[in-house]
């Protein structure tokens, strides 16, 4: 077998710093190597289920090179949209979760995506990673995803290539599938640790843990809740407010990892890199009680809830937002049926594997803030170029419907509705809660270029959000400011 792609779409856009290629490999050999954890240039011992990239049964496009990555070898590069390897045989075990692994290099901004299919090239989809530039072509970065499959033993996996461009955009060193146990998030901490909530009828306690995916409230306290919610007298109006239901928590940035209690909660390091504000503790292991007990970077105090997006970079180096402001609020016409969520709730809004625009050209934008606003756009027209006087800004709000009965759902969205186009909630979701919405104000303005978020391109920005406000502090705010509409400040003042 040999590399039947025309050299001038390969060599095109690409400087190499090693360029010695070297002949297709054996079909099916599986290699031994050093596997790279989710920190570029960390190792481990860890070689069980590792297939090198260039190991393949099959390929499109495919060429190899000595790399610099650590272990040495050949890496696979010259890879662009529509290209494919195939490889044979592979065992993806019998039992627990799957993981899969792919080691990745990149100079490219381009960005694209990389699949794993089992059995054919529109076979069942294993793994789907967001890849984009990671400082250079031998700068080389794993990307992890945790799997859902019910395929076990041995396996034809394909590795496909996907970009909105025609060269080439990345380098692949490895792939590794290994199955683990089930993760058991490890038990909260006593009460003695909880801060201590006013004595009121609107105080709840975190519902036991379900693995259903569908975790339910207490119906009997919820009911007794809401009706205690509802008989409560909202403070008089003063200091003639502005007409807007609406309060906020002004937050600073707490710390990064790649968590998400969410989505793989008690699997450390299984997503991409996340900023995280407000709860200073959020991590894979986070449950409500684990966060109601720890401290927060935002104003109130009271407000111990995790709040994260993905991380964004440029030209690989993170750039933190200098403020974010969860605002809480109403987009419903009526909104003095608007009540508190629940202890425990958790939502995600946007969604990672978007990498495109809307047709519309309208969906999930960042935008200029401050005099002068907007001058122009990014080469590849994803983000705005800011005037000096302006910042670059993205906004991301969440549904204000719940179901009235789960705190999550699997895919953590289907629990959650929007108001429809009366301005009011679906049947299917009649409880009116607090819109939250980020505004996340990053330090950028005339340079934008080479902007990245660890999730792919700025279409892919997403939320998410886990409830864990005192409830007196979440109550009272709620019943002043939203249900009789008028701002407040952080601490839930007219």
């Amino acid at each position: 077998m040999f590399d039947q792609t025309p050299p001038r779409r390969r060599w095109s856009g690409r400087r190499r710093a090693l360029l010695a290629l070297l002949t297709v490999p054996v079909a099916g050999a599986v290699a031994t190597t050093v596997v790279i954890s989710t920190t570029a240039g960390a190792e481990q011992a860890d070689t069980a289920g590792v297939i090198q990239a260039e190991a393949w049964s099959a390929q499109n496009g495919a060429r190899t090179e000595n790399t610099g990555d650590t272990g040495g070898g050949k890496n696979v590069g010259w890879l662009a949209n529509g290209d494919w390897m195939r490889y044979d045989g592979i065992d993806l075990g019998t039992s627990g979760s799957l993981t899969a692994n792919v080691r990745v290099a990149a100079a490219s901004r381009a960005g694209g995506t990389i699949e794993l299919r089992a059995g054919s090239q529109t076979g069942e989809l294993l793994a789907s990673y967001a890849v984009g530039y990671t400082g250079s072509w031998q700068t080389w970065v794993t990307k992890t995803a945790v799997g859902s499959t019910q395929l076990t033993g041995k396996q034809t996996v394909f590795l496909l290539l996907k970009s909105s461009q025609a060269n080439d955009f990345i380098n692949v060193n490895w792939l590794q599938f290994k199955r683990t146990p089930t993760a058991t998030v490890p038990g909260s901490p006593t009460a003695s640790a909880k801060p201590s909530a006013a004595p009121t009828a609107t105080t709840t306690t975190a519902p036991p843990p379900s693995n259903t995916g569908w975790p339910t409230v207490d119906p009997a306290k919820q009911a007794a809740d809401t009706a205690a919610f509802f008989a409560r007298k909202p403070r008089p109006i003063t200091n003639n407010p502005v007409k807007v239901p609406e309060f906020n928590a002004q937050c600073t940035i707490s710390h990064h990892g790649s968590d998400d209690p969410i989505v793989f909660p008690g699997l450390a390091g299984a997503s991409h890199n996340h900023t995280f504000f407000g709860n200073k503790t959020t991590n894979a292991a986070s449950t409500t009680e684990s966060l109601f007990g720890a401290a927060t970077s935002c104003n109130p105090k009271e407000d111990h809830s995790a709040y994260w997006v993905p991380t964004l970079y440029q030209n690989g180096t993170v750039v933190d937002p200098k403020a974010v402001t969860v605002y809480y609020g109403s987009r419903l016409k009526d909104p003095s049926k608007t009540q508190p969520f629940p202890l425990g709730l958790r939502m995600i809004t946007g969604d990672a594997k978007v990498q495109t625009d809307t047709p519309d050209k309208q969906g999930n934008h960042f935008w200029c803030a401050g005099i002068g606003g907007a001058v122009g756009r990014t080469a590849n027209g994803e983000y705005p170029v800011c005037a000096k006087t302006a910042e670059l800004v993205r906004q991301i709000t969440f549904p204000d419907c719940w179901d009235g009965v789960h705190l999550d759902s699997p895919d953590h969205k289907a629990h959650m509705a929007w108001g429809d186009h009366t301005g009011a909630c679906p049947k299917s979701h009649p409880v009116p809660i607090p819109s939250v919405s980020f505004v996340i104000a990053y330090p950028l303005n005339t340079n934008t270029e080479g902007i990245s978020l660890a999730s792919g391109t700025g279409y892919s920005m997403h939320a998410d959000f886990w409830n864990a406000w005192e409830p007196e502090a979440l109550a009272q705010r709620v019943r002043d400011c939203l249900d009789q509409g008028y701002k407040c400040n952080s601490a839930g003042n007219f």
